[in-house]
């Protein structure tokens, strides 16, 4: 029978190679690193929705299915998911995905973190005392990502690791190529008043100052009292306004008409399906209303 089947492949001219590892991944950036790197060798399924705030969300049997079939799971770390990813795992109850086993990986554990060591004190709102998780909003830091996660599916797929390996250079060979370009064209940004701190990693990364935060501390809604506050600090600055597409507008609106400013409703994550051109594109987003102020 192996004889007969070999006769057969050879026949129709197709090449012999292992199945396609599958990927869980937790949000559509992780997909995209993972569908990056993998490239025809994965196949990448995405638990979370690009347009929902992934500190927030459930548990679902959909996500148990996805990690359930899983060879692999690619996740943000930095406790981003902890409030579901955890459950998750334990209803798909799929032991290859636990963490410290070769079917995890968390993308925050392979770089530096802002803000690391801050207190874990609930006074101070909803902190992470390994830093700052939202590290795929810096396009160098998911270089270094992608070459880590090379080396994780290189140990899964050996057959394949000259190729994750190249992948992964690729693409952090181009995000260096691309930070020189948009660092070049903000320049001169006035600076920016974000809604949470998830977009730190990028302004860090463009060298565009953070002039402030709607939440009065990380996970608390916009008050009052602290619009005022802003509006006081900033009044006769130039600026911009950010907020994220789940994130209410009301606040950013409001700061925003007193001050004077541009308030853009924007995205940080790519399609469900995203490629390396459309992380770069979502970048790109953010770089092209900053230079328009």
């Amino acid at each position: 029978m192996r004889t007969l089947l070999l006769s057969l492949v050879l026949l129709l001219g197709a090449p012999l190679s292992a199945a396609a590892l599958e990927v869980a991944a937790t949000t559509p950036n992780m997909g995209m690193l993972a569908r990056t790197v993998g490239g025809e060798h994965v196949n990448v399924v995405v638990l979370a929705p690009g347009d929902r705030d992934v500190h927030y969300l459930e548990a679902r049997p959909s996500m148990m299915v996805g990690l359930r079939r899983a060879d692999l799971l690619v996740a943000v770390g930095g406790e981003l998911e902890l409030g579901w990813l955890p459950a998750a795992i334990q209803g798909a109850a799929n032991p290859r995905l636990l963490p410290g086993r070769t079917g995890y990986f968390e993308a925050a554990a392979t770089v530096p973190l802002l803000a690391a060591g801050t207190p874990a004190d609930r006074a101070l709102g909803d902190v992470h005392p390994g830093g700052n998780p939202h590290m795929y909003f810096d396009p160098l830091r998911m270089g270094v990502a992608a070459e880590a996660l090379a080396e994780v599916l290189a140990g899964l797929d050996g057959a394949n690791a000259a190729t994750f390996r190249a992948n992964a250079q690729a693409f952090a060979a181009r995000m260096a190529q691309e930070v020189e370009g948009w660092r070049a064209r903000v320049a001169d940004a006035p600076g920016a008043l974000l809604y949470h701190k998830d977009a730190d990693y990028l302004m860090e990364r463009l060298g565009v100052p953070v002039l402030g935060y709607l939440e009065p501390l990380p996970g608390i809604p916009p008050t009052a009292r602290h619009i005022r506050q802003l509006v006081g600090e900033l009044e006769g600055k130039p600026g911009v306004v950010f907020h994220m597409v789940y994130e209410s507008a009301r606040g950013p609106e409001r700061v925003a008409r007193e001050l004077g400013w541009p308030v853009f409703r924007m995205t940080n994550n790519v399609p469900e399906n995203g490629t390396m051109d459309d992380y770069v594109a979502l970048i790109e987003s953010w770089v092209a209303r900053l230079e328009s102020v």
